[in-house]
């Protein structure tokens, strides 16, 4: 039991960091957090005279090294969600989504619209805090219950983070596995698709039968759009091209990189009011101008004006700085799994956890379950994953299973889950955005709910389950 210590400390300091800094934790209090857990790590493995210096720096290393690659990608997504965003791309995609809403059809409209925008952009804080807004005010106006809005909002939002190439949890869900980031994203179809069917079903039937009258008016959502960008479909070709280079299973720093150079330059034929705006340049249009705006949109947080509040914040980009905290936290957790590794104490736990394994349904239930209990007491989607990936890894090579089971597994414990605890980074954020207590859009957050069941019983049948030959 005395491998649990560090376990129990780092959940203590984070309890604290919770309370003290809120939403921010994210920003420092949570990577000091995982630094103290590791050197409490050190000094339990030291009492107990397990510990070599030699081996802890090698554990550390590797570990640190093995997200180099991750750690780029994270570098590049924060670029391509600039220059997405401010060449147009994805106001684009967001203007004509909003055409189609209609009473009847507005929740799943509502759920399908958030997860297009959350496919896009790779991040369903941004999307629900702006388009998820947008459309919470327009479901109040139609007469809908906020916990049913809130639930179709959160829902779609989560199923784009879950799937898009551009989220950071899905980037760190596969990099700390050691699973091709594509191969991740297709495995999780298997489990993510059928559970979001089944919530827009849900969301369809109960459009349809609700007595729900009314009117949205989103006019001025799409004149600010208009205003601010040069709406047209052409600039759709992006993200088709994108996806051909996906589909062809091109490198994933490879896609990343060409489709933030080509959005790159689309911004600067399509898009030069915007970049002259961000370079912040009161006059003129010259080369050096939009070349400060366009570099600016690929490493610098970027403002635009749109007359709109809302709009303002979704059109805001955070560029490669943006990305620090998350891949400080990655490389803090990194050390902390350093640790552990190098003290013993992870193979400690997991002789605890192989005597609940039984076969693949009780593995990947364990998994699901250890990512869902580690959101409730970590408080935090990025550690669940990092934390039940290093608990788990070691027992699924040993079982021969590929590493994407796990990758996949974390996933459905471990990101979908987050929103749902009111002390959650996430579900604290999400619940202040919306301004929608979490127990009231619990209930209605299917997708969220679906995605730890559809898990195991898509391992409890065998579906797509394979072992390392």
């Amino acid at each position: 039991m005395v491998a649990f210590i560090p376990f129990l400390v780092l959940i203590a300091l984070l309890v604290c960091c919770i309370s003290v800094f809120g939403n921010a934790t994210l920003d420092g209090a949570s990577q000091m957090s995982l630094f103290v857990a590791s050197g409490v790590c050190v000094w339990v493995g030291w009492c107990q005279g397990r510990l070599k210096w030699e081996r802890l720096d090698e554990e550390i290393t590797k570990k640190v090294a093995a997200c180099t690659s991750s750690i780029v990608i994270l570098l590049l997504i924060g670029a391509i969600g600039g220059t997405w965003m401010v060449s147009g791309i994805v106001p684009t995609m967001i203007y004509y989504g909003l055409q189609i809403l209609s009473p009847q059809w507005f929740l799943v409209t509502t759920c399908v619209i958030c997860a297009m925008v959350s496919l896009l952009i790779g991040s369903s804080w941004t999307t629900i805090a702006t388009v998820g807004v947008a459309l919470l005010g327009i479901g109040n106006a139609m007469g809908f219950h906020e916990g049913w809005t809130a639930g179709a909002i959160i829902s779609g939002a989560y199923f784009g983070d879950k799937l898009s190439p551009l989220s950071d949890t899905t980037v760190l869900a596969s990099s700390v596995v050691g699973t091709p980031l594509f191969t991740h994203i297709k495995y999780m179809l298997y489990t993510t698709v059928p559970a979001f069917a089944t919530a827009a079903v849900i969301f369809l039937i109960a459009g349809l039968t609700m007595n729900i009258a009314g009117e949205g008016d989103v006019e001025a959502f799409r004149t600010g759009l208009c205003n601010t960008f040069n709406i047209s479909l052409w600039l759709l070709l992006v993200p088709v091209a994108t996806g051909v280079m996906i589909a062809r299973r091109w490198p994933a720093l490879v896609v990343l990189f060409l489709a933030t150079i080509i959005a790159a330059i689309v911004a600067l034929v399509a898009q030069q009011e915007a970049v002259r705006q961000i370079a912040d340049a009161d006059e003129g249009m010259g080369m050096l101008t939009l070349y400060k705006g366009v570099m600016k949109v690929c490493y610098d947080a970027t403002n635009l004006s749109t007359g709109v509040p809302q709009l303002d914040q979704l059109v805001a980009t955070r560029g490669m700085a943006g990305m620090m905290p998350t891949i400080w936290l990655i490389i803090s957790a990194q050390v902390f799994a350093g640790a552990l590794t190098a003290t013993g104490q992870l193979r400690d736990i997991m002789r605890y956890v192989l005597k609940l394994v039984k076969g693949t349904a009780t593995l990947v239930a364990s998994t699901v379950g250890c990512a869902i209990f580690l959101n409730i007491t970590s408080a935090d989607q990025f550690l669940s994953i990092i934390l039940s990936s290093s608990i788990f890894k070691e027992t699924y090579e040993k079982k021969g299973y590929e590493s994407r089971l796990l990758s996949r597994s974390c996933e459905d414990g471990g990101t979908v889950t987050s929103v749902l605890v009111p002390w959650n980074t996430c579900g604290m954020t999400q619940s202040t955005v919306l301004g929608v207590a979490t127990l009231t859009y619990l209930p209605y957050c299917f997708f969220n709910l679906l995605s730890p069941l559809v898990s195991i019983f898509v391992a409890l049948i065998g579906w797509k389950i394979k072992k390392n030959k």
